[in-house]
């Protein structure tokens, strides 16, 4: 099982890879949103912000997201670490049901790029 420190550095090389994106990747990855990420398997949530092609983590807390970010997403920490890792493709992971990610419908349109 990923610990909170390996998910935390999984989401700093997430920011990291989205930064050094091009094209329609950095245009999606410059939305200015609230983000939560829940980590099911050691219930935890970091919370933050994506924003200017960059994911900022402001807290970690335990627990489901405490309030309604404008993305959200939930998985297992081993998931998170697998995805920014290339070892595990988002839609797979989605599509298994092992990964939720809920946004208005405008972001998810626009996110798909991301994913």
């Amino acid at each position: 099982m990923a610990t909170i420190d390996e998910c935390r550095a999984a989401l700093d090389r997430l920011s990291d890879n989205l930064a050094r994106a091009d094209g329609d990747v950095r245009g999606t990855a410059a939305l200015d949103r609230s983000l939560s990420c829940h980590i099911t398997d050691l219930d935890r949530t970091f919370t933050g912000r994506l924003d200017g092609g960059r994911i900022r983590v402001d807290a970690v807390a335990p627990g489901p997201p405490a309030a309604k970010a404008q993305i959200r997403l939930a998985m297992s920490g081993d998931d998170l670490v697998a995805m920014v890792a290339g070892e595990l493709a988002f839609a797979q992971a989605w599509a298994a049901g092992r990964v939720r990610l809920e946004a208005g419908v405008r972001d998810l349109f626009r996110l798909r790029n991301l994913l």
